[in-house]
């Protein structure tokens, strides 16, 4: 058994709760913005992540939901336009203080780096997305706290596939054995657990009801001491909230 020595997170519905809230409406925004009659609702947006990655879902959703569309000349320029678009809609959000960290992530973050912990990103999300909520939420200084921030198109194939995360082992020059990894998604689980990785999941609205079964512990958020996580799986012990001493002992189970 390895010694832990660095935490792995995810962003979207990780770090924070971006997807309903943030990503959804920045679709939304750009379709608006680009004269396209098309609106994702709240449940269907849950349905579309299924489909990892923002480009990705776009296709998914010409393709299945509007088979009507006359398809531009060149439909991948059309895509990645339209996704770009989004993504300054979703960083103006991030700006105005629409999504905040999730509950206990800063705090986590906190201890770990004082703790001389190493940080590290693994997502699917445009790095302009993440390194924006970083800044908006931790500081102009937080890019700098994680060692690796593996995001968006770094590697080409996306979560469920294990990629990004064997991409920051290698980065990192560390085995797997020796991280513990925060995610919220089944598509996430299935991704670090591929890559042998031991996983902590933080469930959200969408993904409250999928399966997390190989996860150590599945959580509502990772609580404050006066507000305490509910463990829907696992065993946290007598633990109120998820701190490094509760991270040390999930890893070395």
């Amino acid at each position: 058994m390895g010694k832990l020595r660095a935490l792995i997170f995810d962003v979207d519905g990780t770090l924070a709760n971006t997807e309903r809230d943030g990503h959804r409406v920045a679709f939304n925004r750009a379709f608006a913005s680009s004269g396209l009659n098309w609106n994702w609702s709240v449940l269907l947006y849950g349905e579309l992540l299924a489909i990892a990655g923002g480009k990705e879902r776009i296709r998914f959703f010409i393709d299945e939901y509007r088979p009507d569309f006359e398809y531009p000349t060149d439909l991948d320029q059309f895509i990645a336009d339209l996704h770009a678009t989004k993504t300054r809609y979703y960083q103006q959000l991030v700006a105005e203080g629409c999504i905040p960290l999730r509950r206990g992530v800063k705090r986590l973050l906190k201890e770990a780096r004082e703790q001389g912990m190493r940080l590290a990103i693994a997502t699917t999300a445009a790095l302009p997305n993440v390194t924006a909520l970083l800044d908006h939420t931790l500081g102009s200084d937080s890019q700098s706290w994680f060692e690796v921030i593996a995001a968006g198109d770094i590697v080409p194939a996306k979560k469920p596939a294990p990629d990004v995360y064997h991409y920051v082992l290698k980065a990192m020059n560390l085995e797997a054995q020796d991280c513990l990894v925060f995610e919220d998604s089944h598509h996430g689980l299935l991704a670090s657990s591929q890559a042998g990785l031991k996983t902590v999941v933080t469930v959200n609205t969408y993904t409250r009801y999928q399966n997390f079964s190989g996860a150590l512990l599945v959580l509502n958020h990772l609580g404050e001491p006066d507000q305490p996580f509910t463990v829907f799986a696992g065993n946290a012990g007598d633990r109120i909230y998820l701190d490094m001493a509760l991270a040390y002992h999930l890893h070395g189970k």
